[in-house]
């Protein structure tokens, strides 16, 4: 068995900063995991990101870089750029000791009915200012053939789950700006969506009303009501009855916070309970729509610094015990960065990165594209 050290770069759709992780793996198993590391974004480096998402809404070419996107893809690939070159210096490493670098990029559009996700980063660029291998665009094969583009994790989420070595079913759940679940039983075929808003509307909900970037361990939350009626009348939206695989934008529900009086008439505590309560209230509605009731969640991603949306989300999906992935032995923070390392990998040697249960592409799809440094490593 061949282990490589790959290290997985994952900016998400909260805008909040560059995660940084090395595993080691052979493209199937996992043979350990490894440090991590955080690169937080400046807020004058999410207000730009912010700008690009808002302007890219439009565009039908994903290769355009209109206003903001070109400065925004230049700032993303300069951030982890700088996230690498920390993390190597930190733990006493070079380039030569990592064989690949997996870069997810920052989603600033994904329209799968469109056939169209547009990630920010370049590849080359950061391959040849780090001298390592880089994987990036990982989504685009898929999206082009009829899938859903995400979730794309769900694989090394299986990887992750066999080395727990516990009876199934159990359903990974990452809420981050967007929350997608992984259902796992077994060898049985990976089933996996994108479940609901995760973060985005909290986070929007409290920009917007408090210049907060978000509901910080969820004090405002902690403090309202939850409206009921509201809760339910945005879980009417037909996405949340649709059996997966499916896929959210990560503004898809926005107008909910913009465009609905009735909520944007609430007090602040209010409006972020009932903004968590429909995160919670969404996730647990996509159980019915798996095989089986799982017998525990695994939940990562930043949702899971939030007591308030855990506890909700305990609440609703009871009997079914909710466990973060630090409790099981995982890195909560970093679990997505150290997908996209095994998602490298597994790039590298052709492997399938997407399945039909998973993006709904028609067949199991290798993807991504490799960026190799303009001057080749020295053999060792």
């Amino acid at each position: 068995m061949s282990w490589l050290s790959a290290i997985g770069l994952m900016s998400g759709t909260s805008y909040d900063g560059v995660d940084v992780a090395l595993i080691n793996t052979d493209g199937e198993d996992i043979g350990r995991t490894g440090p991590t590391l955080y690169r937080p974004y400046s807020e004058e480096e999410r207000v730009l990101l912010r700008h690009a998402m808002d302007s890219a809404a439009n565009l039908a070419d994903r290769s355009e870089r209109p206003g903001p996107l070109a400065d925004a893809e230049a700032l993303v690939t300069r951030s982890h750029a700088e996230a690498v070159e920390a993390f190597l210096a930190a733990n006493g490493m070079t380039a030569d000791d990592i064989a690949v670098v997996g870069f997810h990029g920052q989603t600033v559009l994904h329209d799968p009915v469109r056939r169209l996700t547009i990630q920010l980063g370049q590849g080359d660029a950061l391959a040849s200012r780090i001298g390592i291998p880089v994987v990036y665009d990982f989504r685009a094969a898929d999206v082009a053939a009829g899938g859903q583009g995400a979730p794309f994790v769900p694989v090394f989420h299986r990887a992750m789950v066999r080395l727990l070595d516990q009876p199934g079913p159990i359903a990974v759940l990452n809420i981050g700006g967007v929350a997608n679940l992984t259902y796992i039983d077994g060898e049985a075929a990976l089933i996996a969506c994108d479940v609901g808003p995760g973060n985005a509307l909290i986070d929007d909900f409290m920009r917007l009303r408090t210049g907060s970037p978000h509901d910080s361990e969820g004090r405002a939350a902690a403090a309202g009501q939850v409206d009921e009626a509201a809760v339910e009348r945005i879980l009417a939206h037909p996405f949340f009855a649709k059996p997966p695989p499916k896929s959210l934008d990560r503004n898809a529900f926005h107008r909910w916070i913009a465009e609905d009086a009735r909520l944007s008439g609430k007090s602040v505590e209010d409006g972020a309970a009932t903004l968590t309560a429909v995160t919670a209230a969404a996730l647990a509605r996509a159980i019915p729509l798996f095989p089986r009731v799982p017998k525990r969640f695994i939940v990562a991603g930043g949702g899971i610094r939030n007591p308030v949306l855990m506890r909700m989300l305990s609440e609703r999906v009871a009997p079914v015990s909710v466990n973060s992935a630090d409790a099981v032995g995982w890195s909560a923070d970093s679990l997505e960065a150290q997908g996209f390392a095994y998602l490298a990998v597994r790039a590298l040697m052709g492997l399938p990165l997407s399945f039909p249960t998973t993006t709904g592409v028609p067949r199991a799809m290798t993807g991504g594209i490799v960026a190799r440094p303009c001057t080749p490593r020295a053999e060792s």
